[in-house]
């Protein structure tokens, strides 16, 4: 059996390195195809170098564009390899740009394709994100749903053939890695802060960023908090600040993107986070991590149910009073999410689903 893999952003090199290993223990043959949707070193190359992955066999070259632009060169530069390279199945992870141009192309290919967190859902079809989710699962032929609410989803969607409730790569990474996590942060002793003294933020969601008022409400609640904030700022993110005409307040401390180990080396260390990513929020989760989520709504509503996430959006209010009031009980229920071997589980429905192995 030959499987594509396809990815192009942070969270899917993320969540393909586990199944990239899976695969290479079982001495089953992949090609890796990278979008290059992200392009910058820290938003790209670092993965590669801190996590071992291997060269990808196709680099498309991508880079920033509109979303249509982007979507319709993954399916122009993509065709070109599933023609010569005939791959049994692509498998792609999450709601990228990346994900639903390749999964077109490869449809089109008469490639079968295997999504992994299918089925996921924040019900708001004003997110792009929430669109691709929707398209990808209703053309692919093997869905791998995380959770039991994603199982759900795709019934209520009429999907229930070849679904495997696999549990998230993303909990296999971080037990795998455990040891590296919880070495020390370069980022906090350069900084001089203490571990729990300080809150964590990412935004990088185009509903935060390019909406004025939304990114104000955000950045002006965050600098009212009475810890110091550590900031890795986006790239679009960082540009929209400048164009906006804002400065950062004294207890915000913005950093360029880290990679992979130090991020979560940071999160760890933290009080809280505040974000708008949807794989940070499982992060959070994992290492038990108050989870501030400056969105409406959240695909991951088994952490809110949970107790361990709170939805603010850009509520000034609620952001401050989350960051000195939502200090959840007990331990997060990591079962919700599997138990650390979806990788394994995610091959072997393949091999039976497929009859190939």
């Amino acid at each position: 059996m030959k499987i594509a893999l396809a990815a192009g952003t942070r969270p899917e090199f993320i969540q393909l390195e586990p199944v990239i290993r899976e695969l290479k223990k079982r001495d089953l043959e992949s090609i890796f195809i990278h979008s290059g949707q992200h392009y910058d070193y820290e938003m790209d190359r670092i993965f590669f170098d801190e996590m071992h992955l291997p060269d990808p066999t196709h680099y498309l070259g991508i880079g920033s564009r509109l979303p249509g632009e982007q979507v319709g060169e993954m399916i122009i530069r993509s065709e070109p390899v599933f023609s010569s390279e005939r791959p049994d199945l692509l498998l792609v992870t999450g709601d990228t740009n990346t994900a639903l141009g390749v999964s077109l192309a490869a449809k089109k290919a008469k490639i079968e394709i295997g999504h992994m967190e299918a089925g996921m859902r924040s019900f708001d079809r004003s997110m792009p994100e929430e669109i691709n989710r929707i398209i990808i699962d209703n053309i692919s032929d093997y869905l791998f749903p995380p959770t039991v609410k994603g199982v759900e989803n795709l019934r209520a969607n009429g999907i229930v053939r070849n679904v495997c409730l696999s549990g998230d790569v993303m909990l296999d990474s971080i037990l795998y890695y455990r040891g590296l996590i919880e070495k020390g942060s370069r980022t906090v002793d350069e900084l001089s802060l203490d571990d729990g003294t300080y809150l964590l933020l990412t935004l990088h969601r185009e509903a935060n960023t390019d909406d004025r008022e939304r990114l104000k409400n955000i950045l002006s609640a965050i600098s009212q908090a009475p810890f110091p904030v550590v900031f890795p700022i986006h790239p679009r993110t960082r540009q929209r600040i400048e164009n906006f005409g804002f400065t950062l307040s004294e207890n915000i401390h913005p950093i360029v993107p880290v990679g992979y180990f130090e991020f979560l080396r940071l999160l760890h260390r933290s009080r809280k986070i505040l974000t708008d990513s949807g794989g940070v929020q499982k992060q959070a989760f994992f290492l038990s991590k108050p989870c501030i989520t400056l969105r409406a709504n959240t695909e991951w509503v088994e952490t809110i149910e949970n107790g361990w996430n709170i939805l603010v959006d850009d509520d000034q209010e609620k952001i401050l009073g989350a960051i000195t009031d939502f200090n959840p009980r007990g331990s997060p229920d990591l079962s919700l999410f599997g138990h650390g071997q979806s990788s394994g589980k995610i091959i072997d429905a393949i091999g039976k689903y497929t009859g190939r192995s």
